[in-house]
């Protein structure tokens, strides 16, 4: 194995591993301040319980997610140093106020919030997690302005073999980082809207301590899940439409479309040999990405045929063919658990409507299997993104092959992979079972009230639960 091949899995492990946390600190820290507000405007014990019941699980997200983060920027100056010595002077600006700003406000009211529970008045204590929220919300959309770069450079002069910034403003401003960086945002408030949906579904089925805090942070989570999940996917269908103009390859590769069609058909499913590069069986329904692409059924969507053509040319022989059984089935995976979260969450929201959580147990308890469907459609999302674009690191400017170090061994990278794999694995491993032994705890007696109140908000006796 060849030192970019361990470079490219490298990143990537510790990518995913990273991107497993961050969704759920930008939605849960956000839900959790909606909740921490309401306790501070309405003066409800409710609500206090339920910031700290929820807040325990967000500080033991948070922790994780800082740890996995950190060791990510190293490799921009160790495994991938060619990279860095070209953009650096435009992919460190971004990274270096997410650091200083971003991070250390969350970081130092997050202190705060933890340690300030009836030493600060309410107020100041409702706007510590705000700012922790906040700062999350900052942190990741810092980091979508260095992505967007890679995805689509903006404001930048080529000089002496580097590319240097020449205008921060459009670096900021690109279209692709306001269509990329609400799609994160709502992906982050959806995978928190069924966290919370589904611990609440398993404490209200099983009749723990503390029900109405369950109740009305199950009332809140449906809302919040069905809002996020349905904005994802609006948000989403933008960004195939901006796909078709800046990376066209990538919608291409998406939908296993070999040829140039007009108007362009929507693979169902779609098979191909062992090389990835022929197809030998799809089914297909005519005329759907054009509409999806253009709003209309004659718009033209070039195949990956003809764009390889158009790519040699321009930049020279290649290959320009992302890995497409990757692009193509995580394209798939994501919106395959998008729309399934739509459906549960609206479910969810009839049910409360209409006063019926405690007649289909069965169902509240499907949703805690749901939890994992946010964390699967977040990582095929971010493989879709980053495996759609090869083989460019910097679309259009420096091809993945020409950023890694050219001083670091492949065995070097060999052993730093294995280990942060173990090491993250282990972390893992900690980080949902502590996640899970808290949820599973549920409402402890300080947070608890009585009397209990039942899976329809009705009272009920504690010998009955």
């Amino acid at each position: 194995m060849d030192a970019l091949a361990v470079a490219r899995l490298q990143f990537a492990i510790t990518t995913v591993y990273h991107f497993f946390f961050v969704p759920l600190t930008v939605g849960l820290g956000i839900l959790v301040a909606l909740m921490e507000t309401l306790y501070v405007l309405r003066g409800d014990e409710v609500y206090k319980r339920m910031t700290k019941f929820w807040g325990k699980l967000f500080v033991i997200n948070f922790a994780m997610g800082v740890v996995t983060g950190i060791v990510m920027e190293f490799q921009f100056g160790m495994n991938w140093s060619e990279y860095a010595r070209f953009v650096g002077d435009i992919f460190g600006v971004p990274l270096a106020i997410e650091a200083l700003l971003a991070f250390f406000l969350e970081s130092t009211f997050l202190g705060i919030w933890i340690f300030g529970w009836d030493r600060v008045p309410k107020g100041v204590h409702a706007a510590a997690i705000w700012l922790v929220a906040i700062g999350s919300v900052f942190s990741a959309f810092w980091i979508l302005v260095a992505n967007s770069f890679m995805q689509e450079p903006v404001g930048y002069v080529l000089s002496n073999g580097r590319a240097e910034m020449v205008d921060f403003g459009a670096l900021v401003t690109s279209l692709h980082v306001w269509i990329q960086f609400p799609h994160v945002l709502f992906a982050g408030v959806t995978t928190a809207g069924f966290f919370v949906l589904g611990i609440s579904a398993y404490h209200l089925v099983k009749k723990s301590r503390g029900q109405e805090v369950f109740r009305r942070s199950f009332q809140m989570a449906v809302v919040y899940a069905l809002a996020g999940s349905v904005l994802v996917g609006l948000i989403g269908h933008t960004q195939g439409q901006y796909l078709h103009e800046v990376q066209p390859m990538k919608l291409a590769a998406a939908e296993a479309l070999w040829n140039t069609e007009q108007p362009a058909s929507f693979s169902i499913f779609t098979l191909g040999d062992l090389s990835g590069k022929k197809e030998v069986f799809s089914i297909r329904i005519p005329g759907v990405v054009s509409l999806l692409t253009c709003n209309n059924l004659t718009c033209e969507v070039k195949g990956i045929n003809d764009l390889q053509a158009e790519f040699v040319q321009k930049y020279g022989p290649g290959d320009y063919v992302p890995f497409l059984p990757i692009t193509y089935w995580s394209f798939r995976a994501m919106v395959g658990s998008g729309l399934l979260m739509i459906l549960l969450a609206g479910i969810s929201l009839y049910l409360v409507l209409a006063g019926k959580m405690g007649q289909y147990p069965k169902f509240m308890k499907l949703l805690l299997w749901a939890i994992p469907l946010p964390y699967l459609a977040n990582s095929n999302g971010w493989l879709l993104a980053e495996v759609g674009r090869q083989p460019w690191v910097v679309y259009g400017l420096m091809k993945t092959a020409d950023g890694v170090s050219q001083v670091v061994s492949p065995g070097t990278m060999l052993f730093s992979l294995l280990t942060f794999t173990l090491v993250y694995g282990a972390l893992m491993v900690v980080d949902i079972y502590l996640l899970a032994k808290y949820a599973r705890k549920g409402v402890t007696e300080e947070e608890g009230e009585s009397p209990q109140v039942s899976l329809t908000g009705g009272a009920v006796l504690e010998g009955e639960v």
